[in-house]
């Protein structure tokens, strides 16, 4: 398989859940400002989205969406738990949570890396997003993940879109359960090998 991302984009998530599944993958980097890939192609041809991620099969088949990724990957294997079972409540709990962090928070900070968004806008969507991960920060209490005990890819894409705070003025200091899920799962090794060759990307 071959995961298309981008350093620093929603596209770490499912680098993340590649290195939790143990499932061979390569990395191929595709720039979201030049929308070329390193060898200087259209990476339109991939995706005509234009985005990351990207999955791409053994057979070719390409896959886009992060969310959808992720299941994808978790239900290639099921021993590692990454994922309820499909068919039972609690794969819906984590559906919810993945369309949650898609809906209320991702799309929340994608204005605030925008330099042409106007102040007052990103002002406002840096008070919804306050209040969003407030929220979240008390769904985490008493439990070192979102769905409970076990590490699962809505975990993953938390990670990322919370981490994303520090970068645009989204305090998150204040949110003691957010702060500890975030420093756990960083200290995870599938987030320590993907934030390696994200970070070696970038040079």
């Amino acid at each position: 398989m071959k995961l298309y991302f981008s350093p620093g984009a929603c596209s770490l998530s499912p680098h993340i859940v590649l290195h939790e599944t143990g499932l061979p993958f390569t990395p191929v980097f595709a720039s979201t400002k030049t929308k070329k890939l390193a060898d200087g192609s259209d990476f339109y041809a991939i995706n005509p989205k234009g985005q990351v991620p990207v999955l791409e099969l053994d057979d070719g088949t390409r896959l886009t969406e992060g969310p959808a990724i992720v299941q994808y990957l978790a239900d290639r294997v099921p021993e590692k738990k990454l994922a309820p079972p499909n068919g039972t409540m609690e794969r819906y709990r984590l559906q919810e949570w993945l369309n949650f962090i898609t809906s209320e928070l991702h799309k929340s900070f994608s204005p605030l890396f925008v330099p042409t968004v106007p102040e007052e806008y990103k002002a406002m969507s840096r008070a919804r997003l306050g209040e969003r991960l407030a929220w979240v920060d008390r769904q985490l209490a008493g439990r070192d993940y979102l769905m409970g005990d076990t590490f699962t890819v809505a975990d993953a894409y938390l990670f990322v879109v919370a981490g994303w705070g520090k970068h645009v003025g989204v305090d998150t200091a204040g949110l003691p359960n957010l702060s500890a899920f975030l420093l756990r799962v960083a200290e995870r090794p599938s987030a320590k090998a993907a934030l390696a060759t994200e970070a070696q990307a970038r040079k």
